[in-house]
């Protein structure tokens, strides 16, 4: 029978979701918890991967197991065993053809920044102390990812996706006040920001590449304009900036990659929704 479990996770300890060689994953480690619980082999399948030290809230997974579980059991236990690094939220019964990541259509991450320094903010938040960032600009920017489009300029290079086309429909950036500030009565003025955007699919390190490109936007080390001629049209249309091709000739990934701006640290980012 097959289950579908909601859980969070801080991404610190691992490197991603997905199983590695030599290295702690997510699912690892929550199949291996599972297996223990449920005396066999217990294979994971995830709404997607993470990279390594990202996090994720509300995450969508699902396993096949014996019909009848104790679902709430199962958590609890799990929960117990599990590194307070994950929690799980739920665990319910799902049709046999439920799939994470293939049923789902929308997916949504979030990026925090701060502007000062915050001993209670830098775990999860990225501090970025450049002087004078127009966030303004970097809206205005941003509306280019909306849409249809080809991104392998943020797609990070030796990534085996077989397209780069995604469907953006959200994304912007929003001042917001975290909750140890809420408490003293401040608003967090001009300090705390978050990037949202929200697509039916990513490519590999491609929202940490465009919160990168569009800080140089805010900047002024590069124009909205300019940010624009990077979003390829869905019909793969080359990149103006790379010059002329021979037909035969495929351009390499670090070539597209290069256009862009640099990833910011993955500390500081959220896969923070995910639809079906």
């Amino acid at each position: 029978m097959r289950y579908s479990i909601k859980l969070s996770y801080c991404g610190k300890d691992f490197c991603g979701w997905q199983v590695q060689p030599n290295a702690p994953s997510v699912q690892q480690t929550l199949e291996q918890a599972l297996a223990t619980l449920l005396r066999e082999p217990a294979g994971v399948t995830g709404a997607g991967r993470t990279d390594t030290g990202v996090n994720a809230i509300g995450y969508i997974a699902h396993f096949d197991a014996a019909e009848g579980l104790d679902t709430a059991q199962l958590a609890y236990k799990l929960n117990a065993i599990l590194p307070r690094s994950i929690v799980v939220h739920d665990i319910a019964p799902a049709s046999p053809d439920f799939h994470a990541r293939f049923n789902a259509t929308e997916r949504e991450y979030t990026y925090f920044l701060h502007r000062s320094k915050d001993p209670f903010a830098d775990s999860w938040s990225w501090l970025y102390t450049f002087p004078e960032v127009d966030f303004d600009l970097m809206n205005k920017a941003a509306q280019a990812l909306i849409g249809r489009h080809d991104f392998r300029c943020f797609e990070k290079s030796g990534a085996d996706s077989k397209t780069s086309i995604c469907t953006v429909v959200q994304a912007c950036w929003q001042r917001y006040t975290p909750t140890h500030l809420a408490l003293t009565g401040r608003d967090g003025g001009g300090d705390y920001w978050y990037f949202r955007i929200s697509a039916d699919r990513f490519l590999r390190n491609m929202v940490r590449a465009i919160v990168g490109t569009l800080l140089e936007v805010g900047r002024g080390k590069r124009s909205p304009e300019e940010f624009r001629a990077l979003i390829l049209p869905a019909e793969a249309a080359p990149a103006p900036s790379l010059g002329e091709a021979a037909p035969e000739e495929k351009t390499p990934a670090a070539a597209w990659r290069s256009q862009a701006g640099e990833s910011v640290p993955g500390h500081a980012l959220f896969l923070s929704g995910i639809r079906y």
